[in-house]
């Protein structure tokens, strides 16, 4: 198993003629630019070429519902009017949405056009090349923060598997030697702490947990205990809601200026676990958190049994629209550890088109 994490560049001082130099060891690279990982992104090539193979096997099987329905747009000869209507509705039915599917027919046809492609299989290589392009602002290196800890707030709706998905990123931190302390800020449900609390104790790493307690106070302890023991990462998990109980999100948004009252600056990253089933909604519930908390990053989970897929269409879609990217760290596909992998556009966009 590869490291997921990098160390991000520390930002150089407000009034300072020029930012300090940083030593140019194969550990610690200059930066392009304040804020970009010192050492280069990971990448497929992190792990081996069977391992990686491996992954996109199963990737591909996963998102296979998905990858057939489109995939049999391409069966026929000819290319016409009747492919792209097929096509629209196979792109719809994956949950696309109707920007993304308007965007990557108009982007298909002008690839088509330029490359003269006369046969339905260079067509399906060319709409790989277009979901490719599309999702390609969502890959993005997920480094850790030159501040030490770096804190990491995770929010999710209840079943997306947001505390299994803080113990498998706990155990890649673990294993690429990082201290890290866990949160468990979902308070009033104990299955939550007990839950959290059973991969603590399997990545032996400390946990900060009160029953019935203040979630914004149990945060700020984690916070303030990890600059105290020298912790590398300070995760708290938060408890799940759903965007329209406005009073619960109230309680988000607390935990999040608790966080910065305990640690200027903090939380370094805001994600939000998604269900890769719930289609569509997961857009919704992407900008409804997006709202109220500002997230930094996305942890996409289940993309099996009947995922569809097609929603990381509509997000990177929105996301151009919004002048911004909220990036997807990583994907999920199941529940072993090596079923969280880092996000590749190429990778998705190929099980996608199937």
């Amino acid at each position: 198993m590869f490291s997921f994490f990098r160390k991000k560049a520390p930002a150089p001082p407000p009034a300072a003629p020029a930012a300090p130099q940083i030593p140019t060891s194969p550990a610690a690279l200059p930066a392009a630019a304040v804020g970009a990982p010192i050492v280069p992104a990971p990448t497929p090539a992190d792990l081996s070429q069977e391992d990686r193979r491996g992954w996109f096997s199963r990737l591909k099987t996963s998102l296979r519902k998905t990858g057939g329905q489109i995939a049999q747009v391409f069966t026929g000869t000819q290319i016409d009017e009747q492919l792209y209507e097929e096509l629209e509705a196979a792109l719809l039915m994956a949950d696309a949405g109707v920007g993304a599917t308007q965007h990557l027919l108009d982007d298909l046809r002008r690839r088509v056009k330029e490359a003269k492609a006369g046969d339905p299989a260079a067509v399906k290589a060319l709409l790989v090349d277009a979901a490719a392009a599309l999702l390609q602002p969502l890959q993005q290196p997920f480094a850790l923060s030159a501040e030490t800890p770096t804190v990491i707030m995770v929010a999710g709706v209840n079943g997306a598997g947001k505390t299994t998905s803080i113990g498998k990123l706990t155990r890649h931190l673990a294993e690429a030697d990082h201290k890290v302390l866990l949160a468990a800020a979902d308070t009033f449900r104990a299955a939550a702490r007990e839950q959290l609390a059973v991969w603590a104790d399997r990545n032996r790493v400390d946990i900060v947990s009160q029953e019935g307690g203040d979630p914004a106070a149990v945060t700020f302890d984690a916070v303030s205990a990890g600059r105290a023991r020298g912790c590398d990462v300070v995760i708290a998990d938060t408890a799940g809601r759903l965007p329209t109980q406005l009073h619960l999100m109230e309680e988000l948004k607390k935990i999040r200026r608790v966080i910065d009252k305990a640690m200027p600056g903090a939380p370094h990253e805001v994600l939000l676990v998604v269900d890769g089933n719930t289609g569509q909604n997961a857009l919704a519930q992407i900008k409804a958190f997006d709202a109220a908390l500002g997230l930094t990053g996305l942890v996409v989970t289940k993309l099996d049994g009947t995922a569809k897929g097609g929603v990381l269409a509509a997000h990177a879609r929105w996301c151009a629209e919004q002048g911004r990217v909220i990036p997807v760290y990583f994907i999920g596909i199941g529940e072993k550890l090596e079923d969280l992998q880092t996000f590749d556009a190429r990778e998705f966009a190929q099980a996608l088109v199937g």
